[in-house]
């Protein structure tokens, strides 16, 4: 047996809990000159469990075995002063070898080192009081842009821009989880990590069901962009992976990448089967444009056209498109819409997802309202918004980031950060002649909901305050509503809890507007553009019908069934449990069909 060598340190971090599993096994740690660090050790636990600060500068870790390097070095905040929480650092890979972990840019009297743990278990246990109940969120970490999302199986796949090593964003692998239901996710680990082309930016999945690319007939092929620091400038390019066991696990593509360019913003593939030319299409962002490209075999792309000069917004850079085909509700009429996430340039700052209608023959996509600016979300917490492949029942179903750029990196959470939008069933409707896109809760949330009761009919004179308990308790609730506004020119109401922190709506009968104000709704201290007031439009229609899905730390308000939707992120140190309608006293109006829902 190899003769350990033991140093003060080592004596210290032997001495921690037994609960970590450290006390039979001993580190050396080195520390040399310009902050260079290294801890040795057999590897006998699953983790390291990495002491974070979450405003530390970052430091380099990475693996060496037989003085070589074994992967990517990751950028990871340890701790210098004080320790906020823990990430673990898999190395169960070298399960019974000694390795070197080598940390550079960490002072030697920092106290990360005094605190690094050894354990075969990471608790995952929720200690955020704003972790969402039926809302995706990662089980710890940083998220942002969903991901190659497919369904197969009978599961729903979710992937998602992910960073394992601390709660701001970084080091981004492909995160992963599950559900048959779209409202209860299971965590399934890291599917795609970082490599020596770069880390795994954003993308899309495919059931390849014909075996066009060769892998296998139903293999799960992955598109990302692999994206790569460079001292000139980050280098973007597309890469692929492939999946033999429904997406558990991914081999990557041994000829990668797949598809370059000179542009510096080139990313975020979707691909997708067309069926009339028996071709693929892929979908890419690139400045602020769409390049669009087609294949036989999901490995050599020929670029067929660009979409974006002249048409919708052009503030910020195009991110993460989508183009789906889908109904005109009412017509036995389709049309394509081209999805298309912009940040910054959103109608009320920062990111934001715009659309277009329009026409696509496999090469070239028409928009058939090139003077309009179509924005699918009118709150400031919608982004990145992509739809299922193979979803079943020919439904269209979406997701989004529930989160802004503004202030994503700064919201008052540590143990993890970010969540998505329920899920949402897209389709067409027309209104004036024109044609709309309808964002509609999945059917599965009429499933989730959970003692309901209802309350017929409240005639506004003044103020008319109703109690969501019981069903707001756990701070996860539905209410369904219609509002009848009479002759009042504006009619308001307002979520709120014993501490007086408030969401006020208000439904402007003249203007054809309900608008949105959290600017009191809890904590807003973090960022000076988290305090808003969002507004959208409404059908003409005088009488209004909401569903409003409140869960710990959101809002989203879907009028007339989808027609309208606005997604708004709040923080309150108590759950809504009062919904107060007001009047000027002049006019009376009617809130009809209230039906207030737990949602499980």
């Amino acid at each position: 047996m190899r003769k350990r060598v033991m140093t003060i340190m080592s004596v210290l971090l032997a001495s921690l809990s037994s609960s970590f599993g450290a006390t039979s096994n001993d580190f050396k740690i080195n520390h040399m000159a310009n902050e260079s660090n290294s801890v040795v050790l057999e590897a006998t636990n699953k983790y390291l469990l990495l002491p974070i600060q979450e405003n530390a500068p970052e430091a380099k870790v990475g693996i060496i075995k037989n003085n070589v390097h074994t992967g990517v070095y990751s950028n990871v905040r340890l701790a210098r002063e004080r320790v906020d929480y823990y990430v673990p650092y898999d190395i169960s890979e070298y399960r019974g070898e000694y390795i070197t972990v080598d940390i550079q840019g960490m002072p030697q009297n920092s106290i990360c080192w005094s605190n690094i743990k050894y354990s075969d278990t990471f608790d995952t246990t929720n200690t955020e009081k704003f972790r969402p109940s039926y809302h995706h969120t990662p089980a710890y970490g940083w998220m942002n842009d969903p991901n190659g999302m497919f369904y197969k199986d009978g599961v729903y796949h979710l992937y998602f821009q992910y960073n394992p090593y601390g709660s701001m964003w970084g080091n981004m692998h492909w995160g992963h989880s599950t559900s048959t239901d779209l409202v209860n996710w299971k965590n399934e680990g890291v599917a795609i990590a970082p490599d020596a082309i770069g880390t795994i930016f954003s993308g899309s999945c495919v059931v390849d069901h014909n075996n066009t690319s060769g892998f296998g007939e139903g293999a799960v092929v992955a598109f990302y962009t692999s994206a790569k620091p460079t001292p000139w400038g980050d280098c973007q390019t597309q890469s692929m992976a492939y999946s033999l066991d429904n997406g558990k696990t991914f081999i990557k593509y041994e000829n990668n990448p797949i598809l370059t360019s000179s542009e510096k913003d080139f990313r975020d593939p979707k691909v997708f089967w067309y069926a009339p030319k028996e071709h693929w299409v892929m979908m890419l962002a690139v400045g602020q444009h769409m390049e669009i490209y087609s294949s036989k075999n999901l490995k050599d792309w020929t670029k067929e056209s660009e979409f974006g000069e002249g048409h919708g917004c052009h503030g910020g850079v195009w991110e993460c498109p989508d183009l789906v085909e889908l109904p005109v509700e009412g017509t036995k009429e389709k049309k394509w819409v081209l999805i298309c996430n912009i940040n910054p340039g959103g109608p009320f700052g920062g990111s934001a997802t715009q659309y277009f209608v329009g026409d696509f023959d496999g090469s070239t996509f028409t928009n058939n309202y090139p003077e309009e600016t179509k924005w699918m979300d009118y709150g400031k917490d919608h982004y990145a918004t992509v739809t299922w492949n193979n979803a079943p029942d020919g439904r269209c179903i979406a997701i989004g980031w529930m989160s802004n750029w503004q202030y994503a990196n700064n919201v008052p959470t540590l143990q993890y950060r970010s969540a998505n939008t329920i899920a949402r069933d897209l389709s067409l409707f027309k209104q004036d002649g024109r044609i709309f896109l309808k964002s509609e809760p999945c059917k599965e949330m009429l499933e989730a909901r959970k003692d309901g009761r209802q309350i017929k009919t409240v005639n506004v004179a003044k103020a008319e305050t109703i109690s969501l308990s019981p069903q707001s308790d756990n701070g996860a609730y539905e209410v369904e509503l219609s509002i009848n506004p009479g002759k009042s020119k504006e009619v308001s109401f307002t979520l709120s809890n014993g501490k007086g922190e408030k969401v006020l709506m208000t439904y402007d009968t003249v203007k054809k507007t309900l608008a949105m104000d959290r600017s009191k709704s809890g904590e807003v201290s973090f960022s000076k553009d988290f305090p808003a007031v969002t507004e959208m439009p409404v059908n003409k229609s005088k009488e209004l019908k909401l569903r409003l899905f409140v869960d710990k730390s959101s809002v989203e308000a879907f009028v007339n069934n989808g027609e309208f939707v606005m997604t708004n992120c709040v923080f309150p140190s108590a759950p809504y449990d009062t919904i107060t309608f007001e009047s000027d006293g002049k006019n009376r109006y009617k809130v009809k069909n209230i039906n207030i829902y737990r949602i499980k």
